[in-house]
């Protein structure tokens, strides 16, 4: 398993940093509210690697939810479509730097669906 030298989260609504960011992927299943596309400067929208919808509304961005939210999130991408991409991912990144982008406000991004991915990404916490 290929795993990423640097994974970032910062919030899709920043500007982008062309030197430091590396592969800029969105890693909501909805588009950020307000957001033009060319704006974003994506080189992906990995939206298949986003929490379901129902996981989504019921984590509610609950701090004292996050670890059960974290478990149901790792065996949604266990699930033969959410794995896929996450694989195609992993191998698009091949050792370099990512930054996951998402629309979750500042104080919740350390318990976001984001920084669960930065960890099975290899970027720790």
């Amino acid at each position: 398993m290929t795993k990423a030298k640097h994974v970032r989260v910062r919030r899709v609504y920043e500007a982008a940093r062309p030197r430091e960011d590396g592969l800029r992927v969105l890693v909501d299943r909805v588009w950020p509210r307000g957001m033009k596309k060319e704006d974003a400067r994506l080189d992906e929208w990995a939206k298949q690697v986003a929490p379901s919808t129902e996981l989504r509304k019921w984590y509610s961005h609950d701090p004292e939810r996050y670890g059960e939210f974290a478990q149901r999130y790792r065996a949604e991408l266990a699930e033969p479509e959410a794995g896929e991409a996450l694989d195609r991912l992993r191998e698009r990144i091949d050792g370099g730097t990512v930054t996951l982008l998402t629309a979750v406000k500042d104080d919740q991004l350390d318990h976001s669906h984001a920084a669960v991915l930065r960890e099975e990404l290899g970027g720790g916490r």
